[in-house]
C-alpha cells in the first residue's frame, strides 16, 4: 500500500491546471486520481477503483471547465525555470 500512495503523492505534485482543454483534463485527471486513490485508502476502500473513478471524474471537470472558472496556473510540463 506504500508504494501506491507514493504513486499518488506523484501524481498530485505534477498536476496543475492550464490554459487549453488537454492540459486541463490531463491536469485534472492526475488530480482526481491521487484525491481518489487518497480518499479510498483513507477509507478502507478499493484504491485501484478509487483512483479510475477520482481520474475520470477530475478529466472531466478539467476538460468541461474553461480557464476563467478555475485557475491554477500552467501545468508542470508548460513551466520554464531558467
Amino acid at each position: 500500500m506504500g508504494s501506491k500512495l507514493a504513486i499518488l503523492a506523484l501524481c498530485a505534485a505534477l498536476a496543475a491546471c492550464g490554459t487549453n482543454r488537454a492540459d486541463r483534463a490531463i491536469s485534472g485527471g492526475a488530480i482526481g486520481a491521487a484525491a481518489g486513490g487518497l480518499g479510498a485508502a483513507v477509507l478502507d476502500g478499493d484504491i485501484t477503483s478509487g483512483v479510475l473513478l477520482g481520474g475520470a471524474a477530475g478529466a472531466a471537470a478539467g476538460g468541461l471547465t474553461n480557464a476563467e472558472d478555475l485557475d491554477l496556473g500552467d501545468p508542470v510540463w508548460r513551466r520554464r525555470n531558467y
